[in-house]
């Protein structure tokens, strides 16, 4: 790919409309983000910019540092296909390794000086006349980023705006690639809590665990059973922690699937994956792909909505109810089966939470907390799960208020909130939530294109995320339909990329429709979905959404072609029609001569070769030339 321009720096003398331009503006550094620099690189484009709010790259690795935090996808499969690594040093890295390896793909594609990092882009406007996007950075003092976005406004209420942002800037750019990922902002404290500001105690979310807070004897309240809770909550009684009690508060119990072991076992795994992944060939990507096919398995037995996958379902969820009764107190069998189909919530991969509910150190209640005082949390009366009307349950009701030094948040992320607070002002001055709003939820055409918003591209936007399969393959494949689009403004062919909008809004009719005839709407409450709308999950399998990004439908994109790809398109179309031409002439020659096959081919080749083949050649060498020649 030849850049038809560079990073450069506008009206440099005059500093009221000087401003610094960037073919392309990446904002987010986080695994999606870094794919895309990544792929970048690979395709000769190195003039772009990555900005990040956070204090480091890595996005979620960055920012997650909670006790046990670790992939529950098997790491070969939450890899890029372009840059694996063979050297994991588990089946199921941790948050540190998987950083490690993040960190490790931005200094082989020599990338960290293309990415900024403390620096908010906190909004984005179309200029219509120049065919640009102006955007505004926020400068912000170094690891402010970091904080939630809740966390900065009481700080700039007790500090000043000065004590979180040092200066804003604006830049402009070609085109825009919107990495932001969905697992950002985590969820605030309930506010259906009362006394919340009387709790004399340190309280923080898990995706902001606080180091610096001593647990060491300590009664810890952790809020939610998640994916996070399962991995942290077994840990915090355990050395180096040493909770003197740990009281887990679950809303309604999720699907708990035991982990799969490494192969051969962990010291094994350990020990001889990376020398045969390195070194027999192909064995690498025959893991990679079997893990795929076993998520793939999972779509098509669990996450449709036929009577076959009922019938699946019934019986995986046997044999799930049968597993978490072998492994924890009876006291917890009922209050730990669900009265959802499974695959409606995220399913939780475990291999330490469900053992831990049997140290005494450790109670799970489905009584919610109804009141915090200064070193107490009060729960019950009542009961979040089985449905307190259930008079043949014995799942406990009663309040209880139990001593309180520190409280957890397990609860979650603003999911739902997609590219929030980022605020995208496209054609016509029309800002994309409100467009959102207008359309009844969040929704792009595959996830990565609103219409109204040319040269802006998401990755991993509304209705991508899958809950069977690796996030990295789903990143991936928007990395490599984003270079599709990006490399037809690179190359000088188009000025303008935007899909149209009836393919919006038909793929996103298309999408809602399915997502009702899915098990996301098997019965349960789930952050995929809000008032109705699901924003979140993807109603197809990995297979589909793979072969879509393989093979874009041109049709559904508005492409404005330049001068020089007009002529281009043209040539192409006129070096089609003259080849049809060809191949005509030479079946007619074929025919009128009736010498038999043999002589006919030599026919038709004498005709090609005389007539056709030196002109088309010489004629597209010239229209090749000509069209490097032409100015964009």
């Amino acid at each position: 790919m030849s850049p038809p321009d560079t990073i450069r720096v506008v009206n440099g003398l005059h500093r009221d409309t000087a401003y610094t331009y960037y073919p392309i503006l990446i904002v987010g550094a986080g695994e999606s983000g870094i794919a895309l620099g990544a792929r970048l690189k690979e395709e000769g484009f190195d003039q772009y910019r990555i900005f990040e709010r956070q204090a480091g790259i890595g996005g979620t690795w960055w920012i997650n540092r909670y006790p046990g935090v670790a992939c529950d996808v098997p790491a070969a499969f939450y890899s890029f296909s372009f840059s694996p690594n063979y050297r994991w040093t588990s089946l199921y890295p941790s948050g540190a390794e998987i950083f490690k390896y993040m960190s490790d793909i931005t200094e082989k594609y020599q990338m960290v000086d293309k990415i900024q990092v403390n620096t908010d882009v906190s909004e984005l406007r179309w200029l219509e006349d120049e065919q640009l996007w102006e955007a505004t950075l926020t400068h912000m003092v170094p690891g402010t980023g970091d904080l939630s976005r809740k966390a900065q406004s009481e700080r700039i209420a007790e500090k000043g705006r000065e004590s979180i942002y040092i200066r804003q800037e604006i830049v402009r750019a070609r085109i825009v690639c919107s990495c932001a990922g969905g697992l950002v902002e985590p969820n605030a404290w309930p506010s259906s809590i009362p006394g919340r500001d009387t709790f004399e105690g340190p309280v923080f979310h898990s995706a902001r665990w606080d180091d610096s807070v001593d647990l060491n004897g300590k009664d810890v309240v952790v809020v939610g059973t998640g994916c996070s809770a399962a991995q942290f909550v077994p840990r915090l009684t355990k050395e180096p922690h040493n909770a003197k009690s740990v009281t887990q508060v679950m809303r309604s119990p999720p699907w708990v699937i035991p982990k799969p072991p490494a192969p051969g076992g962990q010291e094994n795994f350990e020990k001889y994956s990376g020398p045969i992944f390195s070194t027999v060939p192909g064995m690498a990507k025959m893991f990679r792909f079997m893990c795929f096919a076993i998520g793939e398995h999972d779509w098509f037995t669990i996450f449709d909505d036929n009577s076959w996958n009922h019938k699946s379902r019934k019986k995986l969820e046997a044999n799930m109810i049968k597993h978490m009764k072998s492994k924890v107190p009876e006291k917890y069998h009922e209050i730990l089966t669900p009265d959802y189909s499974i695959g409606c919530k995220r399913r939780v991969f475990d291999a330490e939470w469900f053992s831990s509910l049997s140290d005494p150190k450790i109670e799970l209640t489905t009584r919610p907390i109804t009141k915090v005082s200064p070193k107490h949390v009060t729960i019950g009366p009542g009961r979040t799960h089985p449905d307190p009307k259930d008079a043949s349950s014995k799942a406990p009701t009663n309040e209880e208020t139990i001593p309180a030094d520190v409280i957890v948040l397990g609860n979650g992320f603003e999911v739902t909130t997609w590219l929030h607070p980022l605020k995208i002002r496209g054609k016509n001055g029309e800002y994309m939530q409100d467009v959102w709003d207008a359309r009844g939820g969040p929704q792009a055409y595959l996830g990565l294109a609103m219409d109204g918003f040319p040269n802006l591209f998401i990755v991993f936007g509304p209705n991508t995320a899958t809950g069977h399969s690796s996030v990295i393959l789903a990143s991936e494949n928007m990395v490599e339909y984003n270079i599709k689009l990006i490399k037809k403004i690179l190359r000088g062919d188009v000025s303008t990329v935007e899909i149209k909008k009836e393919s919006e809004i038909a793929w996103t009719k298309k999408v809602q429709e399915k997502l009702s005839r899915t098990v996301f709407n098997g019965g349960c409450q789930n952050w995929y979905q809000k008032d109705g709308w699901n924003s979140t999950g993807y109603p197809y399998s990995q297979i589909d959404f793979t072969i879509r990004c393989m093979f874009p439908k041109w049709s559904d994109w508005d492409l404005q072609y330049t001068r020089k790809g007009l002529l281009k398109k043209r040539a192409r179309q006129a070096s089609g029609i003259l080849l049809l031409v060809a191949v005509i002439v030479g079946a007619y020659a074929l025919r009128q001569q009736g010498s038999g096959v043999f002589s006919g081919l030599q026919s038709l080749n004498h005709l090609l070769r005389k007539y056709m083949k030196q002109s088309l050649i010489s004629v597209w060498g010239l229209v090749d030339r000509a069209i490097t020649m032409i100015p964009e």
